[in-house]
């Protein structure tokens, strides 16, 4: 079985940049999908021999995410029951023996900057993962409780350790790596609840980077986050074979700022 998540940053702009030949050559069997910013009725037709589960949310040309699975779900869930959860930021389907949960969190904000835009951000991140740390763990629970496996994927807008971000030095004040980020991204993981599955396989290892600017060279340098993540539990952890991402080739090449990040179980 391969599982991927991959936030395309518009999937009309990623099908134009290459999605397509990607998603052929990759084969995943399930795939959850950040930020396809796009309205349902205009989703590209793309996803031929796959079922799509999308939940769009409410804020035109923002947000979205989805599920393409082989399999057609059982059930699927939109939100967790958030008062954001209108947003189209979480989306979760079960499967016979799994139950998958595609995520994209906000970016958030640093406080005492001077900047109330800022600040707004950076409170509405913190009870995001608040509420989200909440449900994962009911999540979880009734995941096992009915003899599924869990996994949690997508785009968590965190770099949790050192390992996880090229110039870490210099972002220790900036969202994404924040120390109130970075412990709550420890909290939801734990060798009896989740196992952060691409760090399993890659200890002590800087990356692999899911995430790179638009700007500068940092592509070209390979100045990137890990931001994207597949967790699980450990059950299913422990089936991983092969896990990393799918880095494009070249600056000119890439689909979209973030990369894929595949794990082959087995």
């Amino acid at each position: 079985m391969r599982i991927a998540t991959f936030n395309v940053n518009g999937i009309r702009a990623a099908v134009r940049r290459g999605f397509g030949a990607w998603l052929a050559d990759a084969q995943p069997d399930i795939l959850a999908l950040q930020e396809m910013r796009c309205p349902a009725a205009e989703v590209p037709p793309v996803f031929s021999g796959y079922h799509l589960s999308y939940f769009p949310g409410n804020l035109p040309g923002r947000n979205g995410v989805a599920l393409a699975c082989r399999e057609r779900p059982a059930a699927v869930r939109e939100g967790f029951g958030y008062r954001d959860d209108a947003e189209g930021r979480y989306l979760e389907a079960d499967f016979d023996g799994l139950t998958v949960g595609c995520l994209y969190l906000p970016k958030g904000g640093v406080l005492g900057t001077g900047d109330p835009a800022e600040d707004r951000r950076y409170h509405r991140k913190q009870r995001f993962m608040k509420s989200f740390r909440a449900y994962l763990g009911r999540a979880r629970r009734a995941a096992l409780g009915l003899g599924r496996e869990f996994t949690v994927m997508g785009d968590f807008n965190i770099a949790h350790e050192r390992l996880d971000l090229k110039n870490w030095r210099s972002n220790q004040q900036n969202d994404g790596f924040l120390p109130e980020e970075r412990e709550w991204f420890g909290s939801i993981l734990g060798p009896r609840t989740l196992v952060d599955v691409v760090r399993r396989l890659h200890p002590g290892e800087a990356g692999p980077y899911s995430w790179w600017s638009w700007r500068g060279q940092a592509f070209a340098n390979d100045a990137g986050w890990r931001i994207d993540y597949q967790l699980a539990t450990p059950g299913l952890a422990a089936r991983a074979a092969v896990a990393g991402t799918h880095r494009d080739p070249s600056y000119e090449s890439r689909i979209s700022d973030h990369a894929p990040v595949v794990v082959e179980y087995r």
